[in-house]
């Protein structure tokens, strides 16, 4: 069996968000996201049927929610988003490179 890490391979500057499945089993999808001042398209709202759990491990970002206030995340904070609770990335940091860690689980 062989280790991976999270920090490898990030580029050093992208045109868009990266996402990088780690695992994909049936009720759960991990994924690692790489954002570099890079938010969701204006009209880009994501209604997903399963929950998502997400964490900032590196930089910073703001998460707008439809119905709620702005979450604002900093490395270390996590949030768990319902399954279609709508939501988009506001902000990324544009100085330093965010890595998130996401986990997508059933809503069943």
């Amino acid at each position: 069996m062989q280790t991976e890490n999270l920090f490898d391979a990030i580029p050093e500057s992208s045109d868009a968000e990266q996402f990088d499945e780690i695992l994909n089993t049936p009720g759960v999808r991990i994924e690692r996201i790489v954002s570099q001042g890079h938010t969701s398209p204006a009209e880009g709202w994501y209604d997903q049927d399963e929950h998502e759990w997400v964490m900032v491990l590196q930089g910073s970002a703001v998460l707008a929610l439809e119905n709620s206030a702005d979450v604002r995340l900093t490395a270390g904070d996590y949030l768990n988003i319902p399954a279609h609770c709508r939501h988009r990335v506001a902000w990324t940091d544009p100085d330093q490179t965010t890595v998130w860690l996401a986990v997508f689980y059933s809503a069943a």
